[in-house]
């Protein structure tokens, strides 16, 4: 028998290893920018071209990298940062397990410029496919220049699953974002097809969150900062009012590490309970400081995933130190016991109960004389008389015009629910009550308006451009690069369902129209929470932009739990839900509406 187990050549070898380390454009700038960091640079600069997927540049200077470093760095499992095995569980560097210079050769076209201040040349090397093409002495400044040229030009099955070039973008500002964030004694600038992005100068945290983040948290802001033997905790946390409805400004670094952690997220949101909205985020930048051999960091390829040895302690300490923050500088929510000056100028204040009101109001009603007389206030006439009529009238048809009625009612789902127009009652301002013949339904407002909005913009949107209000005082609206990149991408899908919308340059567009269901002079909030929505829509479900985007509206623009309605406001809400071409689920996916019908009703109570 033959023997058939074999080692895998390198090149091979190589490719797995890149398919777990370099996923996306985005990740060869994470580990790039991590080594630039490890070099000890002070001024760090990427370049990218084509979203990343022609060039990836990124420059620094850096201590730089001998003849035989710079060749070296490109074998698999090189490294400076591991001596043996017991420096694995000190790590104090971005990078340190030495895949990922030999990923990105594998899949990509590679150049590296490199030279230590003692040396007066430096190297110049070029990669193809994991094979050196080219090593050359060259005259270059002190640091390091290392090009990603054409990623994946070798596996094009892998290139294909790229996305746009928006998109690819939107991850590549947010790996540079997160690396900059860590570090901002160091120098970033980001410059994107000869544009330049982000430009970044040394300075405090404080800076470079209101640099990154923008000048409106500048004020916004609360400063944490606990320290104990066991671990330290410093940074901002954005005041109640910056809360976001979705997961935007939100940065865990542990050891200047950037983590994705929802064990720690629940932490600082349990902090800013009854302080925030239920279904509000708060915003945040915080450091955690411990030591290395207390947490793995190894546990992902990304390294965006940690583990602490003793998770409930941090969680804890987290909880704690935001509290302590909030309290500190008096976030924390307070009792107003001033009475309200707006109430003073109220009729049934200002004006006195005259006697001849008096008069009128005792002659048409009984019950102010059963709350005036002495010990009356228990008793209410039960005579036919009485204002008060008996509960149960609520719930049966009036027996006059009955028949009329009853023509003017619409058969709104099945044969069986038919709506009487004076039969709706809400629920704690979120549910509706609408009563039939055979029992009643229980509507959730909210859902049930975003069913009705949705298959009305569908309905538009996919046929022909929804109509645009102009805007009678055009509103400005700035966003953060990465959210900028986002909207440029969505201008022409946004224009199409109804909004009008220019770039001003500089991160900057002009809100000239809006759709017409948008309230005037809300404009930049609608599309700020529209955006906020699109960003952290789910990524499993695939669905269009403008699809996505119709769904985030509708979200958007439907009344909201918690909202008072009137009776013809209720009765318009559940016709226009019974019209609909499925009426009993969200866009979401979540129920409109229960049924409670009378024998089920009977069954609860043994009946």
């Amino acid at each position: 028998m033959t023997d058939i187990i074999q080692l895998l050549p390198d090149n091979i070898a190589n490719q797995i290893a890149a398919g777990e380390v370099i996923q996306r454009p985005a990740s060869a700038v994470k580990e790039l920018l991590e080594n630039a960091v490890d070099a000890g640079a002070t001024e760090i600069k990427l370049i990218i071209t084509d979203a990343g997927k022609s060039l990836v540049q990124v420059i620094d200077n850096g201590k730089g990298m001998s003849e035989t470093d710079a060749r070296m760095a490109f074998e698999r499992h090189a490294t400076s940062k591991i001596k043996n095995i017991e420096d694995l569980f000190h790590i104090k560097t971005m990078g340190f397990r030495g895949e990922a210079l030999a990923s990105i050769a594998a899949v990509a076209q590679v150049e590296l410029k490199t030279r230590k201040p003692e040396n007066e040349i430096g190297t110049y090397i070029e990669i193809e496919n994991s094979n050196v093409v080219k090593q050359e002495a060259c005259a270059c400044s002190i640091g390091t220049s290392i090009s990603m040229k054409n990623l994946f030009f070798n596996v094009p099955a892998r290139r294909n699953f790229l996305k746009s070039n928006a998109a690819e973008t939107r991850h590549i500002l947010d790996e540079f974002i997160r690396v900059a964030m860590a570090f901002p004694q160091i120098f970033f600038s980001l410059t994107s097809n000869g544009q330049q992005v982000f430009y970044l100068e040394a300075g405090s945290l404080k800076q470079r969150i209101v640099q990154i983040m923008g000048n409106s948290y500048n004020a916004k802001m609360v400063s944490v900062k606990e320290d104990t033997d066991y671990m330290n905790i410093l940074g901002f946390i954005g005041k109640p009012e910056t809360a976001k409805k979705t997961r935007g400004d939100q940065y865990f670094f542990v050891n200047n590490r950037f983590i994705k952690s929802a064990y720690l997220n629940h932490a600082v949101n349990t902090a800013f309970e009854n302080m925030i909205a239920k279904d509000s985020f708060p915003s945040y930048v915080l450091f955690i400081d411990i030591d290395p051999s207390q947490i793995d960091i190894n546990v992902h390829p990304t390294k965006q995933e940690i583990k602490f040895e003793d998770e409930k302690i941090i969680y804890a300490f987290v909880q704690a130190a935001v509290k302590h923050a909030l309290a500190q500088f008096s976030v924390a929510p307070s009792l107003d016991f001033t009475l309200n000056a707006d109430i003073q100028n109220l009729d049934a204040i200002s004006k006195p109960f005259t006697e001849e009101k008096k008069e009128t109001v005792t002659a048409s009603s009984n019950l102010y004389k059963t709350f005036t007389q002495k010990n009356q206030a228990h008793f209410i006439e039960k005579n036919n008389t009485s204002e008060l009529k008996h509960w149960k009238s609520f719930f049966e048809k009036s027996s006059t015009n009955q028949e009329t009625e009853n023509q003017k009612e619409e058969k709104l789902i099945s044969s069986d629910f038919e709506l009487q127009p004076s039969n709706f009652f809400q629920l704690h301002n979120t549910y509706i009550i609408a009563t039939y013949d055979n029992g009643f339904k229980l509507v959730h407002q909210q859902l049930a308006h975003e069913r009705i909005l949705y298959e009305h913009y569908s309905n538009t949107a996919h046929n022909k451009q929804m109509p645009t209000q102009k805007t009678l005082f055009p509103a400005t609206l700035e966003l953060s690069s990465a959210d900028a990149a986002l909207m440029t991408d969505l201008l022409n899908d946004l224009n199409f369902i109804g909004y009008h919308i220019e770039p001003f340059g500089n991160n900057t567009f002009v809100i000239q129209g809006t759709p017409a269901d948008v309230l005037q002079g809300n404009e930049k909030h609608a599309l700020e929470l529209l955006i906020e929505q699109f960003k952290h829509f789910s990524s499993d479900i695939k669905f269009s932009k403008r699809e996505k985007l119709i769904r985030c509206m509708s979200r958007q623009q439907a009344i909201k739990e918690g909202q008072t309605l009137s009776q013809q406001e209720m009765q318009v809400l559940v016709t226009e839900l019974f019209n609909c071409q499925t009426p009993n689920i969200s866009p979401s996916g979540n129920p409109t509406y229960i049924d409670f019908k009378e024998d089920y009703l009977l069954r609860l109570f043994g009946k």
